[in-house]
C-alpha cells in the first residue's frame, strides 16, 4: 500500500498461524489491534504487547515488526498524520474501552471508499475522540542501548527460564556485577532484577491467552512455582491471570 485511501483505513484479517512482518515503516500512524490473540511489536526501543482489549500505537516512520500469536483476530487501523497531529510521537500500548471496540468493529466493515461527508465519517470522527483519550498501559518492555546488556536481554529473550543473575553473567560481558547493575538502570529504568520480572510476564500472556495451564507457563518462564508466578503477575498487572484476561 503506497497511500491511504482514506485519512483513516481500517483492514480485518484472521490468522490462523502464529505471524511476523518483515521489519518496515510506513508514512502513516498505525495501530495494531486484536480482538482474540495477542500482539508483539518490537522495535529499536523495545518491545510492545497488547492482548485483547489493547493496542499497539505505532508512529509514522518508527522501523518495527509485528508478530502475532496463533488464532489472531486483527484489526488494523491506519491513519494519516494529519488526524493524529495530537498524538506522542512514541510506540505506546493502549486501553481499548468497549465503546472503541465497537467502533472499530464497525468501522472495519465498512467499505474502504467510506463516505467521508455522511454517517460513516462521523463515526470516525468519534472514533479519533476515543482513541486520543485512550488510556496508555504498562505492557511495553525498554531495552538497553549497551551492547554487552543487549546481549544479555537477547539471551534472556531466547530463555526467560535462564535464572543466572548479573554476579554470574559479569564474567562472561567484562564487566562488574555493579557496572552492569548501574548501567541497566540508566539504559532502562528498571533494575535487571525488575526487567526480567517485566520480560517473563508479558512472554506468558500468549500462552495464557490460548488456554495454556497456569502451572506450565509459570515453569516455562522460570517460576519455581505456580504461585510464586501468581504473586509476580499480581504485582505486575493488579491481578491474577485469570482476572486479567477477564477484565477485558
Amino acid at each position: 500500500m503506497v497511500n491511504l485511501p482514506r485519512p483513516v483505513f481500517a483492514r480485518a484479517e484472521s490468522l490462523p498461524l502464529q505471524v511476523g512482518t518483515p521489519r518496515h515503516s510506513h508514512p502513516w500512524v498505525q495501530l495494531s489491534y486484536a480482538i482474540q490473540g495477542v500482539l508483539h511489536v518490537h522495535t529499536d526501543a523495545g518491545s510492545f504487547v497488547a492482548p485483547p482489549q489493547r493496542a499497539i500505537w505505532i508512529p509514522a516512520g518508527l522501523e518495527h515488526e509485528v508478530i502475532s500469536s496463533p488464532h489472531t483476530e486483527l484489526r488494523g487501523l491506519y491513519l494519516d498524520c494529519a488526524v493524529t497531529g495530537w498524538a506522542p510521537g512514541h510506540c505506546r500500548v493502549l486501553s481499548v474501552s468497549p465503546l472503541t471496540r465497537e467502533l472499530i468493529s464497525r468501522f472495519s466493515a465498512l467499505p474502504v471508499e467510506y463516505q467521508e461527508d455522511g454517517a460513516d465519517g462521523r463515526l470516525v470522527q468519534v472514533l479519533l475522540d476515543q482513541l486520543r483519550s485512550a488510556e496508555e498501559v504498562r505492557l511495553s518492555l525498554p531495552l538497553p542501548t549497551d551492547p554487552r546488556l543487549q546481549q544479555l536481554c537477547r539471551q534472556l529473550q531466547a530463555h526467560p527460564d535462564d535464572g543466572r543473575s548479573l554476579a554470574d553473567w559479569s564474567g562472561q560481558l567484562g564487566a562488574s556485577e555493579k557496572t552492569l547493575s548501574r548501567l541497566f538502570l540508566r539504559d532502562t529504568g528498571l533494575t535487571f532484577r525488575a526487567w526480567r520480572q517485566r520480560l517473563r510476564l508479558l512472554g506468558a500472556l500468549s500462552p495464557l491467552e490460548q488456554g495454556v495451564r497456569v502451572t506450565d507457563v509459570a515453569l516455562a518462564c522460570g517460576y519455581d512455582s505456580t504461585s510464586a508466578f501468581i504473586a509476580a503477575f499480581r504485582q505486575q498487572f493488579e491481578c491474577t491471570p485469570g482476572e486479567f484476561f477477564r477484565r477485558g
